[in-house]
C-alpha cells in the first residue's frame, strides 16, 4: 500500500495539481492532520528535482498559513477543538506541561520542534493556547518550516538520483523508518514534555 503511495505521489508530480496538492498537505499537517508533507514532498522533489526549491517554498507558505490556523485553534476553540485534537492524539497531559514552558522558552520551543519530528500542529495549537506573541509565532514559524523543507530541498537537488535509487532499492526499510520518525515525534511530546 505505502508503494504504490509512493508510485502515485511521483507520477503526481508531473501533473498541474501538484503543487496544489502539496499545499493542502502542509497546509493541513500544520493545523489538523497527522501526516507530514514530507510524504508527498520527497517523492515529488524525486521526479521533478527541477521544481525542489518551489516546492519547498509552496510548503513553507502552507505550512505556515496552516499554522496560524492551528494557532487560532489553539486561541479561539482550545476548550473544543483543540482539546479534542490532543485527546484523539493521546496527548492531553504533555500539552499542559508543553504550555506552561512558553512562559520561558517560547521562542525556542518554536524553533527546535519545527525541526523535529513531533508534529508541528501540537506546536501551532499550543501556542494559541498559551497566548504566545502572533507576530512572533510567524516569524519563527517561516524561519524553522523554511529551514526544514529548503533543507530538505538542497538534499534533493544535490543527491536526489542517489536517494531515489536507495528508496526505490530498500523501500519496506524507508517507510518503516518513516513510520517510527511519525510515531516517534507523538510519542516524544507525550513523554517529554
Amino acid at each position: 500500500m505505502l508503494r504504490r503511495l509512493y508510485d502515485w505521489t511521483l507520477s503526481l508530480a508531473g501533473k498541474p495539481s501538484a503543487p496544489y496538492a502539496l499545499a493542502a498537505v502542509s497546509f493541513a499537517e500544520s493545523s489538523f492532520f497527522p501526516v507530514p508533507p514530507d510524504v508527498m514532498l520527497v517523492p515529488m522533489m524525486l521526479a521533478r528535482p527541477d521544481k525542489a526549491w518551489s516546492y519547498a517554498l509552496i510548503c513553507t507558505i502552507a505550512s505556515v498559513l496552516g499554522g496560524i490556523l492551528g494557532y487560532f485553534i489553539g486561541l479561539l476553540l482550545y476548550d473544543s477543538v483543540g482539546a479534542w485534537l490532543f485527546q484523539v492524539y493521546g496527548l492531553t497531559e504533555g500539552a499542559e506541561a508543553f504550555r506552561h514552558g512558553y512562559a520561558e522558552y517560547g521562542h525556542w520551543v518554536i524553533l527546535l520542534k519545527g525541526l523535529t519530528p513531533i508534529p508541528y500542529k501540537l506546536v501551532t495549537i499550543t501556542s494559541g493556547f498559551a497566548g504566545y506573541s502572533l507576530g512572533w509565532f510567524i516569524l519563527l514559524s517561516a524561519l524553522t518550516r523554511g529551514a526544514r523543507f529548503f533543507a530538505v530541498a538542497l538534499l534533493m537537488s544535490r543527491f536526489g538520483p542517489s536517494i531515489k535509487s536507495l528508496i526505490d532499492r530498500h523501500f519496506n526499510l524507508v517507510a518503516a523508518l518513516a513510520i517510527a520518525a511519525i510515531v516517534g515525534g507523538f510519542v516524544a511530546f507525550r513523554y517529554l514534555f
